[in-house]
């Protein structure tokens, strides 16, 4: 009988301990492990710094594109430039040109 009493004493005074024992043990778990963790937040930065470095590069195709694009308005284009590149792009020419054909091995460009 003291056997039996000794040992639900002792199982008694154990269950306060495991019980708090645990409770820190899962909060631990998921403050290192869980959707919010610190595995979870060192994700979260890798991601943040990966999508900077897209916006940077974005922004950059961005302007390179307004200036492109500016350059194309009336106030700033070169008529004459616009009209050499286009007759070279589509190899066009105007009834009023002179054209100077150049030999099978002699390009022009």
């Amino acid at each position: 009988m003291t056997v039996g009493r000794w040992i639900r004493r002792k199982v008694k005074a154990a269950i306060p301990p495991v019980i708090f024992l645990s409770l820190v043990a899962y909060f631990g778990w998921n403050a290192t492990q869980g959707d919010r963790g610190l595995n979870a937040y060192a994700q979260r930065l890798q991601q943040y710094s990966l999508a900077q470095s897209e916006q940077a590069r974005a922004e950059a195709e961005q302007a390179v594109w307004e200036r492109r694009v500016a350059s194309l308005r009336t106030s700033h284009l070169d008529t004459d430039a616009l009209d050499e590149r286009v007759r070279a792009m589509l190899n066009l020419a105007d009834p009023n040109d002179i054209v100077v054909p150049y030999g099978e091995g002699k390009r022009l460009f």
